[in-house]
C-alpha cells in the first residue's frame, strides 16, 4: 500500500467520524478496539490490521466502497490489502470428517456478512447435508468434486466456479485420491 493510500485511511476514518458527530470512544466501543487505537490509526501513527479496519468501517456505518471511493490513485498503484497465508486461522464447521476450514476474511456489514475460507477437502470426506443462510461462491482452485445442490450432482474440476442459494441443502464430496482446494465465500444474511 503507498503511503498517500495510508494517509487516506486515517484522514477517512477521522472526515466520516466528525461528519457524524461521533466521538472517538463510541466508534471504539462498537468496533471493539481500544480508543488508543483508534486516534493513532485516524492519525496516521499505525496501520490498522484488515479486520480491524472492517470492524471501524462498521462502527462508522459504511459500506467499504463507500469508504473507499475517493481514494487517489495518482502513483499509478493500486489500492489492496494483502492477507498473508500464515495469518489464516483454522476453523471447526459442522461434524464433519476430512472438511478442513480456514478463515481468510470475514466481516459483517449492515445486512450481509463476507466470508472467505479456504477449504481443503480430503479424499472420501464425509458430512451431511448442509444448508447456508446466504449465498455462496465456489472456486475450484485444485482437484476435482462432485457438489450436490439437492437432488442435483454437478461434477467440477479445477478451474471451475459455482454460485447457488445456500439455503438449498448441499454438500461437497471429493472422490478422488487427491486433496481438493476450494475457495468458498460465503454473503450471509444478517
Amino acid at each position: 500500500m503507498q503511503s498517500n493510500q495510508l494517509n487516506y485511511v486515517g484522514k477517512r476514518i477521522k472526515e466520516l467520524r466528525q461528519s457524524k458527530d461521533l466521538k472517538l470512544t463510541d466508534v471504539a466501543i462498537s468496533a471493539n478496539i481500544s480508543k488508543g487505537l483508534l486516534s493513532r490509526v485516524e492519525n496516521g501513527r499505525t496501520i490498522p490490521s484488515l479486520p480491524v479496519l472492517f470492524s471501524i468501517i462498521s462502527a462508522l456505518k459504511e459500506s467499504p466502497a463507500a469508504f473507499f471511493e475517493n481514494i487517489d490513485y495518482v502513483t499509478n498503484q493500486p489500492f489492496y490489502m494483502l492477507i498473508k497465508r500464515e495469518n489464516y486461522t483454522a476453523i471447526q464447521k459442522e461434524d464433519s470428517t476430512g472438511y478442513n476450514y480456514f478463515n481468510i476474511m470475514s466481516q459483517s456489514f449492515k445486512d450481509v456478512t463476507f466470508n472467505a475460507v479456504l477449504l481443503t477437502l480430503d479424499p472420501n470426506a464425509k458430512r451431511d447435508l448442509v444448508t447456508t443462510d446466504g449465498m455462496e461462491y465456489i472456486y475450484l482452485i485444485d482437484g476435482e468434486i462432485e457438489y450436490r445442490l439437492n437432488d442435483v450432482i454437478l461434477t467440477m474440476e479445477k478451474g471451475d466456479s459455482l454460485f447457488f442459494d445456500g439455503r438449498v441443502p448441499h454438500l461437497k464430496k471429493n472422490k478422488t485420491n487427491k486433496i481438493a482446494q476450494i475457495l468458498v465465500i460465503y454473503f450471509l444474511y444478517n
